[in-house]
């Protein structure tokens, strides 16, 4: 059964010689729980520069998925120490990635709760930074 939540979703890039990219947000959402994991979704703004964009995190034991569909296609899976290889699809070209889990945490229930992701990027095989997330969840009455 699907439910409505708030997030609450803070998300660090930190790139070589550059000042880290903080971007807060709060919006509405949905979650899920079928086939043994929960789906957590919402429509991304102008804030996150991914107007038009679908963002899905699908939490599983041991291995968190995240998906992009709109403007931008990706889909993106951690798993501890793990790399993995992602074509990141955008309106003027595709990108290899390759991500790889250096800490992942998360406490879901019914009523909400939290997901910690922080990973390593590489670009076309150069390093590229380290993308830290963190998501508050909370359904709404």
């Amino acid at each position: 059964m699907k439910k409505a939540v708030v997030l609450s979703i803070r998300g660090t890039q930190k790139y070589p010689q550059q000042e880290p990219e903080v971007i807060e947000l709060v919006t509405e959402g949905e979650m899920e729980f079928h086939d043994g994991g929960w789906d957590i979704r919402y429509a991304e703004s102008d804030l996150t520069g991914l107007n038009g964009v679908t963002t899905t995190f699908r939490v599983e034991a041991g291995k968190i998925t995240l998906t992009r569909i709109g403007a931008l296609n990706s889909q993106m899976v951690f798993q501890m120490g793990v790399p993995h290889d992602s074509l990141y699809q955008m309106s003027f070209g595709a990108l290899m990635i390759t991500v790889c889990a250096k800490n992942m945490f998360f406490d879901i229930t019914p009523d909400g709760g939290v997901i910690d992701l922080v990973y390593a990027i590489e670009i076309e095989n150069s390093e590229a930074g380290v993308i830290d997330y963190h998501l508050d969840i909370r359904t709404v009455e």
